[in-house]
């Protein structure tokens, strides 16, 4: 048997290590103001060794159920904290990519090679690259590669997933409410496995898949919160106003994005080489991209598992022999060594935090103690940061917490409605605000009687209302 290296070992390994140093060194993996309350409930897991039931960080929802549907990812980006600071985070997220690209690479390079191989990673990887932020969907992007990969060898092999699919249901859905969508994935499988069967084996295939997917339902169940953890994906998205949170919203196309290259591409090589797609799966790929163009934040598992689709059919357009499709032997080597190597280049350097939009550091610095402990009005991306701090924000980034009423409370207060605006500073006793500078807000607050700014930078504004005018209020 032969030791040498193949090209593909060395093509899947350079895309793991490029997407794990980019996790490392990024500045743009924590820029994201979730990370910080994140951290911050999974000190309080780690502390208290439960799971949190209700609300304990903001001002306007204290008390309240709340399920925290990410406790384990949580608990872990506390740990990876406690251990390694702010490098430790990022480094936990960065393995959790990294695994979850060798399963990708992996996968594909079943079908393809050279060139062929690259570029279809390459693509894959930059849908992926927007949401590569220390949140828990990065920690749970292995399940949803692994959970992916076994679907499509099961299909491959005209067999039945594996059962080990359910502890991983369980696992999936204590990291990350994304289970769901594994969930989902399923379907087009089990139906292309209904109707493409001899009538007589339909019943049969039914039963297996039914089977199948109550095991999974019922796996994805395990979890602190049971049934209520099963439907916050569906109370979650029934939101009316989820699209207009930024990550939530449509993709825009003002600039060039990573799914309109992707999109020309593709539509090049379906006009220049056949490329045939079974009926499932163009329906599997057409529902991915519809989630990717109505959800900015879907664009990660268009990446994940659009290559997985297309493999096949790409390499049977380009003539791919057969004897491509065996496992690779020393990509997770190669890719481990080098990936822990520049892991420990991470943590042996400091990582602080700095100035940014999602944390108004030096703004919050710049607060005294007794106005901190008055209620606050906040911009939705200051919210994090302010959990981390211990102030008690008027919102923060849980919109399944606050709900379509509290989420457009804020959209008309920072959308400039003076009418807004003014109720509930006077309803809610607010003794100080923190914004952009460029939100319509902080122009309105300027003119507010008894209001007057405290502290400004090119990331935060922040105002106070003075004590006699607070005390005086109607």
């Amino acid at each position: 048997m032969s030791l040498s290296i193949d090209r593909r070992d060395i093509i899947v390994a350079f895309f793991v290590v490029a997407a794990v140093s980019v996790a490392l060194f990024a500045p743009g993996t924590l820029n994201d103001p979730d990370t910080w309350w994140h951290v911050k409930v999974g000190e309080w897991i780690l502390d208290h060794g439960q799971a949190p039931r209700v609300d304990l960080w903001s001002a306007t929802r204290l008390g309240q159920p709340w399920t925290a549907h990410e406790w384990l990812s949580e608990a872990i980006m506390a740990l990876a904290y406690r251990g390694a600071g702010w490098a430790g985070v990022v480094s936990v997220c960065a393995v959790a990519l990294g695994c979850a690209i060798w399963i990708l690479g992996q996968t594909v390079a079943r079908h393809l090679e050279g060139t062929a191989l690259a570029v279809v990673l390459m693509l894959g990887i930059s849908l992926m690259a927007p949401s590569l932020l220390a949140r828990p969907h990065i920690l749970a992007l292995p399940l949803v590669a692994l959970w992916s990969a076994e679907l499509f060898r099961a299909r491959e092999e005209g067999r039945m997933p594996s059962y080990w699919l359910a502890p991983l249901m369980v696992l999936w859905a204590n990291l990350h409410g994304g289970w769901a969508f594994g969930f989902a994935l399923a379907g087009p499988f089990g139906l292309e496995a209904l109707f493409t069967a001899e009538p007589s084996k339909r019943l049969a295939v039914f039963k297996r898949w039914a089977v199948f997917g109550v095991v999974c339902l019922a796996a994805a169940a395990v979890t602190p919160f049971g049934v209520e953890g099963l439907l916050l994906p569906v109370k979650l998205l029934g939101l009316k106003k989820l699209g207009e949170i930024e990550e939530w919203g449509p993709v825009s196309f003002g600039g060039i994005e990573p799914l309109e290259i992707v999109l020309v591409a593709l539509l090049g090589f379906a006009l220049t080489r056949p490329l045939k797609l079974a009926p499932a799966m163009t329906a599997l790929l057409i529902i991915l991209l519809h989630l990717s163009l109505s959800h900015a934040r879907h664009q990660m598992l268009l990446g994940m598992v659009g290559p997985m689709i297309l493999c096949h059919p790409i390499a049977t357009s380009l003539g791919v022999p057969a004897d491509v499709r065996r496992r690779l032997r020393f990509a997770p080597v190669i890719s481990a060594i080098l990936a822990l190597m520049i892991i420990g280049g991470r943590l042996a350097m400091p990582l602080a935090r700095t100035d940014s939009y999602p944390s108004p550091i030096s703004a919050l610095a710049a607060v005294p103690a007794e106005i901190r402990a008055r209620p606050v009005l906040n911009q939705y991306g200051f919210g994090g940061y302010l959990i981390w701090s211990g102030v008690k924000p008027f919102i923060d980034g849980r919109a399944e917490l606050y709900k379509d009423e509290g989420l457009e409370q804020y959209l008309h207060i920072s959308n400039g409605s003076t009418k807004a605006l003014d109720k509930f500073l006077t309803s809610g006793n607010i003794g100080w605000a923190i914004f952009a500078p460029d939100d319509r807000v902080t122009a309105l607050l300027a003119e507010r009687p008894g209001w007057r700014r405290l502290y400004a930078d090119k990331f935060a504004v922040v105002y106070v209302k003075d004590v006699g005018v607070m005390a005086n209020r109607p």
